[in-house]
């Protein structure tokens, strides 16, 4: 599944996919910090049945310093990767296409970084199988918790 976000979207709506960041202010970049943890939509199949359609994910991005925003003031520091252990569902930026997020198992660790499957190949997402290991910067969150709907039929 994926999200893509425009330069300077800040989390807007884009299309039928929704990417909410809650932000709070921070005088050194110019107002903009995040929040450690990020509520995400489910857009498409590529993960089912795990997830689907419409469900909502919390998802943990740590308490770690980021770029400063495009176009903005203040210094870059550098960016610890969120850990991640095999098996685990993480928020990850694709590699060729650095606005599109995407939520995929981290199935196992390689030299190059993380082997990122989905879950229902057949649903035509995107994974490793097609752009390879995904580097531990491009990891940007793991998932806590699927929080909507409490329930499924």
């Amino acid at each position: 599944m994926s999200f893509f976000l425009e330069p300077g979207s800040r989390g807007r709506i884009i299309g039928s996919r929704i990417l909410t960041v809650q932000r709070v202010a921070d005088a050194e970049w110019g107002g903009i910090v995040r929040w450690p943890i990020w509520r995400i939509a489910v857009a498409e199949r590529s993960m089912e049945p795990t997830l689907r359609p419409g469900d909502w994910l919390l998802a943990w991005r740590g308490l770690r310093r980021r770029r400063p925003p495009a176009g903005g003031g203040g210094k870059a520091t550098p960016v610890r990767p969120v850990k991640v252990r095999n098996g685990q569902l993480v928020i990850a930026r694709h590699p060729h296409l650095p606005d599109m997020l995407i939520v995929k198992r981290a199935a196992w660790r390689e030299a190059d970084g993380w082997w990122l499957t989905a879950d229902n190949p057949k649903a035509g997402g995107v994974d490793s199988f097609r752009f390879g290991p995904v580097a531990p910067e491009l990891v940007e969150g793991r998932v806590l918790v699927r929080y909507w709907p409490p329930r499924r039929r």
